[in-house]
């Protein structure tokens, strides 16, 4: 490669829960650098979560618990062999899986109907707890597209 690889960032942690994938979450939830707007999208929507499930477990771990069910494992990429580009199932390093699970929970939130953004995320929230919902159906969708096109693997890069 012509040039170096940029030094990766790192993330301070969030003032309540003082974990850094609230911090890396809400950095995605962002618009326009409004981050505090961010936070208080997403602590009310705990707050939701939290007054709406009846478990135990406190609304931060039915939050990563979601993250968890819709934490894609691999991906497909396309390559080019010859004339024809194929569909090559890839694992996905875990720094990406966390980056897409969350980008995949706040779009299918951003696209819920609902009164508020903490509204929708909320809902979004819970029906990914309970394996249900976009996201959770966009992770199934990526894992029987990397099924299917499984005969293409060691094409790998």
């Amino acid at each position: 490669m012509r040039k170096a690889k940029p030094k990766k960032r790192i993330v301070l942690p969030d003032p309540i829960f003082s974990d850094v994938k609230v911090s890396k979450f809400v950095n995605h939830l962002m618009y326009d650098g409004k981050k505090n707007t961010a936070y208080t999208i997403f602590y009310s929507a705990l707050d939701m979560v939290k007054s709406k499930m009846t478990t135990e477990e406190t609304a931060l771990e039915i939050w990563k618990k979601a993250l968890e069910n819709i934490t894609p494992q691999v991906e497909v990429k396309s390559r080019r062999v010859g004339g024809a580009t194929f569909q090559v199932p890839t694992e996905i390093r875990p720094d990406r899986k966390e980056s897409i699970s969350m980008k995949n929970l706040i779009l299918y939130a951003r696209k819920r109907g609902g009164k508020t953004m903490a509204d929708k995320l909320a809902a979004e929230i819970m029906d990914a707890y309970n394996n249900q919902g976009g996201a959770f159906k966009r992770k199934e969708d990526m894992h029987k597209m990397a099924e299917a096109n499984r005969a293409f693997a060691h094409f790998r890069f």
